[in-house]
């Protein structure tokens, strides 16, 4: 799985946050939630949501919507 790490024009690096790499090593953290995967009982489907609950994504497999939320973000 590839990781991407990106910077803005005031330097300031975006990412989904992994243990892969020690981000704290190049400055402060600010971290925020880019999704939520929530399992929904009435349709056992698990839900990729973004930050203000848009439905995004949906699999009945947890595993699928890591990958999916993975690749969408690092796109």
């Amino acid at each position: 799985m590839h990781h991407v790490l990106t910077f803005d024009l005031h330097g300031h690096g975006h990412c989904l946050y992994t243990e892969a790499l020690d981000l704290s090593a190049i400055g402060p953290l600010h971290i925020s939630r880019a999704s939520t995967i929530e399992h929904n009982h009435a349709t056992q489907q698990w839900e990729v949501r973004d930050a203000s609950g848009e439905l995004l994504h949906q699999h009945p497999a947890r595993s699928a919507c890591l990958a999916w939320e993975h690749h969408y973000f690092n796109r």
